[in-house]
């Protein structure tokens, strides 16, 4: 299949495709139709094109009457078994981290953390298991995710192959995936109903990617995200945008709204459309188990 992706810059388009397709971007095939050009002072201005192309593997067999059941059972045990092979430089790396996160985490005075390691295709998840797990999360996982930064630093030194750290911390990052999903479902459909864009507080390039592919799910709606780390932000826009007429109304479905007959005030207003819509009250305050932006109840 192939499809054009937009975005702000080329590695963003990229992220964007890889999430739509649920695949690793290693797995599909780009071709940059257009690049952001520099500006004044270096500042990027328009938005990077790209087509991406990406075959799904084959499904495996269904079992009917010809396909011996024992056989089917063999190639899923096969599977199973099948495990991740580290080279002395990726064992090495894994036991840095390891041992760097729990240094941090003795500094933070908490003693009895135990760390789980599993090994991923160039690299390793540390599932953190403590009864800390507020303080080792922090607000919206930031502490994890700068646990998760600092740990792929100090083991990254050794020598030049990249290994991937990831952390998570009493199955917390599960729990986080599905209430940015259902707040993304939230906002899209409001944004269907209003035809107003809304903009999303700053995330993380890991949270930006699951609002994308939740959004992508959703007919009549797209988004892309705008603005620089750490503020970067997810922008949820309708397919089918209100616009003003030269009258003072606007414009829904070939009918005309007015508006008392002047045109929409222009008054200065830097308040951001998160702001407005969903801090007052805050739109995860009404989801269900917990808040998304307090703390997770396990």
């Amino acid at each position: 299949m192939k499809k054009i992706f937009t975005a702000a810059t080329v590695e963003e388009a990229k992220n964007n495709a890889a999430a739509e397709f649920g695949a690793d971007i290693d797995e599909i095939n780009f071709t940059v139709i257009e690049e952001p050009k520099k500006g004044f002072f270096g500042k990027l201005k328009g938005e990077a094109k790209i087509e991406a192309e990406y075959e799904p593997k084959t499904a495996e067999p269904e079992v009917n009457e010809t396909t011996p059941v024992e056989t089917v059972e063999e190639t899923e045990e096969e599977k199973t078994a099948a495990v991740i092979e580290w080279n002395e430089s990726a064992q090495k790396k894994a036991d840095c981290a390891k041992d760097y996160i729990l240094s941090i985490i003795k500094s933070m005075g908490i003693d009895n953390a135990e760390i789980e390691v599993t090994k991923l295709e160039n690299g390793a998840l540390f599932e953190i298991k403590s009864e800390e797990f507020e303080k080792l999360v922090g607000r919206k996982g930031d502490i994890l995710d700068s646990l998760q930064y600092l740990a792929s630093l100090v083991c990254n030194r050794i020598d030049r192959e990249y290994f991937r750290i990831s952390t998570d911390c009493n199955g917390f990052r599960a729990k986080r995936k599905v209430q940015l999903e259902e707040l993304a479902k939230k906002i899209a459909n409001n944004v269907k109903k209003t035809g107003r864009s809304s903009a999303l507080e700053p995330m993380n390039p890991y949270e930006r990617r699951i609002i994308h592919a939740a959004v992508s799910e959703i007919e009549g709606v797209t988004s892309q995200s705008k603005g620089e780390e750490p503020w970067r932000k997810v922008i949820i826009s309708s397919t089918n945008p209100r616009r003003y007429d030269n009258r003072g109304g606007y414009k829904k479905n070939g009918s005309r709204r007015r508006n008392g007959g002047r045109r929409p005030s222009k008054s200065f207003d830097i308040t951001t459309s998160f702001e407005k819509d969903y801090k007052k009250p805050k739109p995860e305050d009404t989801m269900k188990d917990s808040g998304l932006y307090s703390k997770i109840e396990f």
